[in-house]
């Protein structure tokens, strides 16, 4: 059984300050001094640092024999081969040159365009592609710095797309304040910021920001290695140790060492990709940094999150540490995993209090009048703490553990799944994020009347789903969340964020944008009496 609750079509355009149709107006994003419209070239070292891998290789294959007969004292080329020196030079000459050539017109033939509300992008000489986005519908912007590319001062500009599965442009690599320009100014045209008419060319001013949180170097490490990998490892190092010992044979010991170099591997991805994280608020959105030596910067608009899931695995609870994830639109499908884990993080690791105020990002409007009392609920809760409807007692056989953690609640804005007695889960949907519903129920759950029920949002790492509610209560919230979302969706007029606010001031520029920024108040950390009900568990 499905829900589809249809998309609002597009919404008219609403004038500005001055009674012109937003529609009928242009957009631009180019960097300063760039008029409307006009064709650019990223920077003429882009292909270089896109292929610096593909010269080295190069370099290495004819330089190695070279340089250790250099070294050795012995003739550069084999007397055989001192007849056609010449003739390996110049092949090797040639490879290089035709290199090079290729990545200059790689670059020559890569160019980008911000006009009539979309991005647009062509590359290729001999196969031609043009990729475009629409300005309203971005999920997201990144600035990605990889290290060769800091050391230039340069970055790639990236940005998700709604119902895309890849990036939808990429910019590679352009000087680091034209990205942040250019970034600012897509923002501002996806925010539904008006152009003046007399200065098309005008570069949009960079919002402010706020920061709200940072991540301590000592906590990143703690929470690596108090990881689910190292208790496995260190389980299996046990393990590996009493069958040595019982079998009086050494080979159990090698199976330690493909273990040892995976966790130390993914130690340093995740450190690398952790370190120095912090998160700001602005009215382009959330902001996150982080990085050791590919940095990377990514804005989330206003509303793009899909869907949000807090965790707290067992060896982080004495701590009071959480980690945070989220579903955006683009972000399901990436180049690799270790890109795809760092992009959908919304807090690494993080206390209570710092759970709270990202929450209060995401979610402006709890939508209830103790946010405190439910959201503590939701990461500690048993029973009926916090309005929550658990799994009934006649199906504690199907999760013995579980039973009275599964559960959900729903506020005026927002749908949310609890579950887990061991590791902690929270799942936040926001109503009109809600895509579809489905309830799923197999033989033995019939036997015990229960079901599950699913929501379906962008592909990412927040499945939301709740386990086992009685069948009459799946039914009633099927029937209940789809007429949320429907309602949730119509009061959403339009994808550009600052006009469904005041479509006066803040388009033309002069309201939340160019004013001073208005930081959301976090939510309520829960006092130790309202997680009384968490604590036994």
């Amino acid at each position: 059984m499905t829900a589809e609750e249809p998309r609002p079509g597009p919404a008219a355009p609403l004038p500005d300050a001055g009674g012109t149709p937003a529609a009928a107006q242009p957009a631009t994003a180019q960097p300063a001094n760039a008029s409307d419209g006009e064709w650019l070239r990223v920077h003429p070292a882009s292909p270089f640092i896109r292929g610096w891998v593909a010269l080295a290789a190069i370099a290495f294959f004819f330089g190695r024999d070279i340089f250790e007969r250099s070294l050795q004292g012995r003739p550069v080329f084999e007397e055989e081969l001192a007849g056609r020196a010449s003739w390996l030079l110049a092949g090797g000459g040639m490879v290089l040159l035709v290199s090079v050539l290729g990545f200059l017109l790689t670059w020559y033939f890569t160019k980008y365009q911000v006009s009539g509300g979309y991005v647009r992008v062509n590359t290729g000489f001999l196969f031609r592609q043009q990729r475009q986005a629409r300005l309203d519908r971005v999920q997201a912007i990144d600035i990605v710095q990889p290290l060769l590319a800091r050391i230039f001062g340069l970055a790639e500009l990236k940005f998700e797309v709604a119902d895309a599965g890849e990036s939808a442009v990429r910019l590679a690599y352009l000087k680091i304040d034209d990205a942040r320009q250019l970034r600012a100014t897509i923002l501002a045209r996806a925010a539904g910021v008006a152009v003046d008419p007399a200065h098309p060319e005008k570069p949009s001013p960079e919002a402010p920001e706020f920061q709200v949180l940072s991540v301590p170097p000592q906590r990143l490490v703690g929470s690596l290695l108090l990881s689910e990998q190292s208790f496995f490892v260190v389980v299996g190092g046990i393990a590996s140790v009493v069958l040595a010992a019982a079998t009086d044979s050494q080979a159990f010991y090698f199976y330690l060492i493909p273990a040892g170099l995976g966790l130390a591997a993914s130690y340093w991805g995740l450190f690398n990709k952790g370190y120095n994280f912090t998160a700001a608020i602005s009215p382009d959105g959330i902001r996150l940094r982080y990085g050791l030596l590919d940095t990377q910067a990514q804005t989330l608009p206003p509303g793009r999150i899909q869907a949000l899931k807090v965790t707290q695995p067992p060896l982080w609870r004495p701590l009071g540490w959480y980690r945070m994830q989220v579903n955006v639109a683009g972000y399901g499908v990436v180049e690799n995993a270790g890109e795809g884990s760092a992009r959908t993080t919304l807090l690494p690791v993080g206390t209570l209090s710092d759970v709270m105020g990202m929450l209060a990002l995401v979610l402006p409007d709890p939508g209830t009048p103790q946010p405190a009392v439910v959201f503590g609920a939701g990461l500690t809760g048993l029973d009926s703490d916090g309005g929550f409807v658990t799994t009934p007692r006649r199906a504690r056989w199907l999760a013995p553990l579980g039973w009275r953690r599964n559960g959900f609640a729903a506020t005026d804005t927002a749908l949310l799944f609890r579950s887990g007695r061991w590791w902690r889960q929270l799942v936040v949907v926001p109503h009109q994020r809600t895509q579809s519903i489905a309830l799923h129920q197999g033989p033995l759950a019939r036997r015990f009347r229960v079901a599950d029920l699913v929501l379906h949002t962008t592909p990412g790492p927040v499945v939301p789903r709740l386990a086992q509610a009685t069948t009459e209560v799946a039914l009633s919230l099927f029937d209940e969340q789809s007429a949320r979302a429907r309602l949730a969706r119509k009061r959403q007029t339009t994808e550009q964020w600052l006009r469904q606010v005041v479509p006066g001031d803040a388009a033309a520029g002069t309201g939340p944008v160019a004013g001073p920024l208005e930081v959301p108040t976090p939510l309520e950390t829960p006092t130790p009496q309202q997680q009384e009900g968490g604590q036994h568990g």
